[in-house]
């Protein structure tokens, strides 16, 4: 387990050493940085000198070099706009998506795995028929609609929760459950083809002839034996609930890094874009870290 664990984080390296150079190119591409921090009206000569003062007059390697130094200090340059660390604006931010993130993986958690192992006991039954139209409905379904049609049914007609916004967990509701949905109709089918499967294997059937109850075969044997692909979903749901929460934290107001970055790619500040690429590039490295681990409880048969 050790050995796999120093593969995987030498593995994790060479993979961030890919997207900082994928960050640093962004950059480049993006155009002049110093079309941002000089009036309209400035001068070509007053270009030249904030580029020269920034170092973007060096060649290409140079640049990069320099810039990896820094990231591996933590120092993604200064925002354009707030004139601050951009890695400390980003980690201001950082723990509210990540509440959001948690809170909507919950609840997708809670709704996907009662409906999948109800889909797969009464399967080809009314039941199983809504359940998987639904599923199929809420992946068709983009976030920004979801989350347009939960504020015009919970905020404006019933008025239960606020429209956007932050600070209450009645603020929270809304946009977990709008990432949720989505979350929860990839989760729901999954566990039930997995059920499926696993309900027909020979242990099945032996526990069934011991006198089992079909309760304890169920959750126990069936079950699960039935987590270790879930446990993949849900580990690419992490990052994917933090950095694709662009527009839902856009939509509901949500101050997290998901609406910092939207609002930094609209003002051209690219320090912020670097860091905050970065940071979901190591959550996801994380997740997928913590999900090859976890198999191992789940399943003892797995071994690195």
């Amino acid at each position: 387990m050790g050995k796999y664990i120093a593969k995987r984080l030498g593995q994790a390296v060479v993979v961030l050493l890919i997207v900082t150079a994928i960050i640093f190119l962004l950059v480049n591409v993006a155009g002049d940085p110093t079309a941002n921090m000089l009036p309209l009206d400035a001068s070509e000569a007053d270009r030249q000198a904030m580029r020269e003062a920034m170092g973007l007059n060096r060649p290409l390697f140079i640049q990069y070099m320099d810039f990896l130094g820094k990231a591996i200090r933590g120092d993604f340059g200064n925002s354009y706009r707030y004139n601050l660390p951009a890695i400390n604006l980003a980690l201001q931010r950082m723990p509210v998506s990540l509440q959001l993130a948690g809170t909507a993986l919950l609840f997708a958690v809670l709704f996907a795995i009662p409906l999948g192992i109800l889909s797969a006991k009464f399967a080809n039954s009314p039941f199983d028929l809504v359940v998987s139209s639904v599923s199929v409905l809420g992946r068709a379904m983009p976030n920004f609609w979801i989350g347009i049609l939960l504020i015009l049914l919970f905020a404006v007609n019933w008025k239960l929760f606020p429209v956007s916004g932050s600070g209450t967990a009645k603020h929270l509701v809304l946009p977990a459950m709008t990432l949720a949905i989505q979350s929860a109709s990839q989760i729901i089918p999954l566990i039930r083809s997995n059920m499926l499967d696993v309900m027909q294997e020979d242990y099945i059937r032996t526990a069934r002839s011991k006198g089992v109850g079909e309760g304890v075969i169920t959750m126990v044997h069936a079950f699960k034996n039935a987590l270790v692909p879930v446990v993949t979903v849900v580990a690419l749901e992490i990052p994917g609930l933090i950095g694709g929460a662009l527009i839902t934290e856009t939509i509901f107001a949500w101050p997290g890094l998901g609406q910092f970055l939207i609002q930094a790619i609209n003002n051209r500040d690219m320090s912020v874009v670097q860091v905050c690429i970065f940071m979901i590039s190591v959550i996801t490295l994380f997740a997928n870290l913590v999900a090859d681990l976890v198999y191992c409880l789940i399943d003892p048969r797995i071994r690195y």
